[in-house]
């Protein structure tokens, strides 16, 4: 054991200083967050008190408590409508063998490859031509749309390796198909379901490119929009607190979800590669 810790030492090494340096700048900017402009840039940081107008004056004045419910209900709702498509076409990508069905895989994957830039002006004028740019659900549809690819890629592998005896057995006690898949199968896919929420939550929470096209009014507004205005305004008045009051508010839920949930997404991803 100690000659193997001896032999690993060197890679421990680099990643005991980047996490030193991260917990050092993490830090930084927390104590930033609390401060005045004048302790930030004479690197005295808290010497004027904490300031805790820092972060009261966003949601005061900066109305961010508004934009912060619009990124709640578009993550909310984006994980939810992915799943619930992603899963049932996984399902049977996974499950049933069809003519076509390789095809129609190599079309899911084919499309993680498409890059959002280049197809943000077809969506903005079929939108336009719609009539429904302008809408919270404008936003949420682009999401799930989006991200239904990777989320069909994902769960493909759960699926597939799934014994089929789980389905025998729900046949015997009487389930059918559907009744199978949702009592039986998704239960034991739980891992996979629960990594790919975790990862469309983090995605869609900082997601910026879509949001600045399709969400750029008041009423829809996210929070990685609000966090740019606030750091051009702030900037011109001087009040660089308050900036890093707003980037802690942006950054901290996705922070804290992943800090919680980070051993979910290590273990979902090794059994979807295991089974896979």
């Amino acid at each position: 054991m100690r000659k193997n810790g001896l032999r690993l030492l060197p890679a421990y090494v680099p990643l005991a200083a980047w996490l030193a340096f991260s917990v050092v700048l993490f830090g930084w900017v927390i104590l930033a967050s609390f401060s005045t402009t004048r302790d930030i840039f004479t690197n005295s940081l808290l010497g004027g008190g904490i300031q805790l107008s820092n972060y009261t004056d966003l949601f005061a004045q900066q109305q961010m408590g508004r934009y912060f419910l619009n990124s709640i209900i578009y993550t909310v709702a984006s994980c939810a409508g992915i799943v619930l498509i992603a899963a049932p076409a996984a399902y049977i990508l996974g499950r049933v063998r069809f003519r076509g069905s390789g095809l129609i895989h190599l079309m899911f994957v084919s499309a993680m490859s498409i890059p959002g830039i280049l197809i943000s002006i077809p969506l903005f004028s079929l939108f336009v031509g719609m009539k429904l740019t302008g809408s919270i659900a404008t936003l949420v549809l682009i999401y799930i749309c989006t991200n239904i690819p990777f989320g069909v890629f994902f769960l493909t592998g759960f699926f597939s390796s799934i014994p089929k005896e789980f389905e025998e057995s729900a046949a015997i006690d009487g389930c059918g198909p559907i009744k199978a898949f949702v009592r039986v199968i998704l239960p034991v896919a739980q891992p996979g379901l629960i990594t790919l929420t975790i990862f469309n939550f983090l995605g869609v929470w900082n997601e910026y490119f879509y949001a600045l096209i399709f969400a750029n009014d008041e009423g829809t507004r996210t929070l990685a929009l609000a966090l740019q205005s606030i750091v051009y305004g702030y900037s011109n008045t001087g009040n660089y607190g308050g900036i890093f009051a707003a980037c802690m508010v942006v950054f901290l839920p996705s922070f804290v979800v992943y800090l919680f949930v980070s051993k979910r997404i290590i273990a979902g991803i090794t059994i979807g590669s295991v089974k896979g």
